[in-house]
């Protein structure tokens, strides 16, 4: 396969994430891959040797919620940086305002996971209201026969439904649960005056006028912590939080003394605060589901991925705009 670069050397990339042989490939078969995992080295000296090179790397690839993160020190560590594509929607590991200092054009993953994610947001509402896990290992443990039938679960349609953020993937979770009958409000950052659904400004009202309150938003100074202690006080006793969003947007250590006490009916989340460290006593609540953020994941988006980061990098080099600017 030919270079994006055309005859000769084809461009360097600093590729700053784990990825699977197949995206592997698809990345050597175009470009020079400096792989930081596969280089053994520490990142300083590696990132020091790849800025040294005769031909240092103008592109890097990174991921969200990893501990490598897109801003000053990594561009003054590789000066000729000046693309980073990001494999996340959320770019809260990427300091935008230093990127267009230093002339960085940078790209996401858009809506390349969007709808997987709204089918796990809706698959854990389901769960968590229905007692599906909790269930399932009631019947694992041998207790069905012992104990008998197990306590009933909530029913998910006509409830009232909060999306936290209504941007591609909010509005692919409200679109699905309106097909249960569910009743849809949302908070964003401004109204969606197309949208037949009720906005919230503030999140507390929003908390207080739901059942089901759904995390979907990005991650920054706003909305960090903005589930906190008020929010889940206002979702009352019988309601449940869902965050498919990023850990840092409910404050975990609110909402496990909610669920503790009572104060609040469940939880489904696939991202934490400290992830992939989770709290002990989230692991040990039967009315809480947990996945390790693999809401994004499916076979067929790992795939869009590996397409979509490959088209971006081809723009970049070629000289054409990205597919998916930020």
């Amino acid at each position: 396969m030919a270079s994006p670069s055309g005859a000769g050397k084809p461009p360097a990339v600093l590729l700053l994430r784990p990825v699977d042989q197949p995206f592997a490939v698809a990345l050597r078969e175009r470009y020079r891959v400096l792989d930081l995992l596969s280089s053994g080295q520490p990142l300083p000296a590696f990132l020091a040797a790849a800025a040294a090179a005769p031909d240092p790397p103008r592109a890097a690839v990174v991921m969200g919620g990893g501990s490598i993160r897109a801003d000053a020190a990594l561009f003054d560590a590789v000066p000729s940086l000046r693309c980073v594509v990001s494999t996340a929607a959320g770019v809260d590991h990427i300091d935008l305002a230093e990127c267009a200092r230093r002339g960085v054009v940078v790209a996401n993953s858009g809506t390349v996971y969007s709808g997987d994610v709204a089918d796990h947001a809706v698959g854990m509402v389901i769960d968590v209201m229905r007692r599906v896990s909790a269930a399932e290992r009631y019947v694992r443990r041998g207790l069905w026969p012992v104990q008998g039938d197990y306590p009933l679960g909530s029913k998910v349609s006509g409830k009232r439904v909060g999306i936290i953020g209504l941007g591609n993937i909010g509005s692919l979770i409200a679109k699905r649960l309106e097909a249960f009958g569910c009743v849809i409000s949302y908070n964003s950052r401004n109204p969606k005056r197309s949208l037949p659904y009720t906005y919230y400004a503030d999140v507390r009202a929003l908390a207080a006028d739901s059942d089901v309150l759904v995390v979907s938003c990005a991650l920054n100074s706003e909305t960090r912590h903005i589930v906190g202690g008020e929010v889940l006080d206002a979702l009352g006793e019988g309601g449940v939080v869902v965050n498919v969003g990023r850990g840092a947007n409910v404050d975990e250590a609110a909402l496990v003394r909610a669920l503790r006490e009572g104060r609040i009916a469940g939880a489904g989340l696939d991202v934490f605060e400290g992830e992939p460290k989770v709290s002990p006593e989230l692991r040990e609540m039967e009315n809480v589901v947990l996945t390790p953020h693999v809401a994004v994941w499916t076979a067929e988006s790992r795939s869009d991925l590996r397409d979509h980061t490959v088209a971006n990098l081809d723009a970049f080099f070629s000289g054409d705009p990205l597919l998916t600017p930020k």
